[in-house]
């Protein structure tokens, strides 16, 4: 399938059992959970029988499967508390990752705190991030998918370009990929809405990260206007991004295959009207 569509998924309660019943009720073709609390250092081990349930269910209904790390997780933090504690999340995301048979585990970018350089941030990216990627060794290892932020604060990588120096500081490892979420991406500046502005921003995007690099997309529309710098989600065709960039999204050659997943806001029918709506768009 071109661009299979779908949302995030509830699991409190049970990984198949809710999550994917949630995702039936919205008619999802791919489905995004945590595996531990996404405000929290927590690192549960998970429900063995649960897991394999979610495996098969997945399967059995060809949904492709991501994982989403916690929020807190920020490797250029100057707080060293903070990276160790990121260091054993994104570890614990993507061994469970692995275990549920997730394609990908997405993080945020982070930003640099305490007033250090970003050059100092990025080699502490290098240090502590980089050795993860070495251990992901497994056939059935996910690949790890940087996302941008809107661009608020020290943020390490908003803007397209940005991909570039952080791509470079993991040696461009092969199980590097970024998860391109269309709201950040227009809170830090690039605008979506013009003429050919969404080819643009992922033109932009191969040729800073090269081809194949886009994993999934976080498909958002925005309630703040370009370059706002604020991370704030609007169900699609009702923000400031409106429908027609996804359209052009879904026609571009680097988005083929790759799915997008919805964060919106409107509980479940506010998601199955979003789910619907870039189906349609989709064509």
């Amino acid at each position: 399938m071109r661009n299979p569509v779908g949302g995030h998924v509830p699991v409190a309660g049970g990984l198949a059992t809710v999550g994917l019943g949630y995702a039936r009720e919205l008619g999802a073709e791919t489905v995004q959970v945590f595996v531990a609390n996404p405000r929290g250092w927590a690192t549960p081990v998970g429900n063995p029988a649960q897991d394999e349930l979610f495996r098969a269910g997945c399967e059995a209904e060809n949904l492709s499967a991501w994982v989403h790390a916690p929020y807190l997780i920020n490797f250029g933090s100057h707080t060293e508390a903070t990276v160790e504690r990121s260091v054993e999340s994104l570890r614990h995301s993507l061994r469970r990752g692995r275990e549920i048979g997730a394609k990908g585990v997405v993080v945020h970018t982070g930003s640099a705190t305490g007033g250090r350089p970003r050059a100092e941030a990025l080699a502490q990216v290098r240090e502590r991030m980089r050795p993860l990627l070495d251990e992901l060794t497994h056939p059935d290892d996910p690949f790890l998918l940087l996302e941008s932020t809107a661009g608020q604060g020290f943020s390490l990588c908003s803007r397209a370009e940005d991909f570039g120096p952080y791509f470079d500081a993991l040696d461009r490892h092969p199980k590097l990929g970024i998860c391109l979420d269309t709201c950040h991406i227009f809170a830090a500046g690039h605008d979506l809405t013009g003429p050919y502005g969404m080819t643009r921003t992922l033109d932009e995007l191969v040729a800073t990260v090269g081809e194949g690099r886009l994993k999934l997309i976080h498909a958002n529309d925005s309630k703040d206007v370009v370059g706002a710098h604020k991370d704030r989600h609007a169900n699609i065709g009702s923000g400031h991004i409106g429908e027609e960039p996804f359209r052009e999204l879904m026609r571009h050659h680097a988005t083929d295959g790759v799915p997008l997943v919805i964060e919106t806001p409107g509980g479940k029918d506010g998601h199955v009207a979003d789910v619907e709506r870039l189906k349609k768009l989709r064509g």
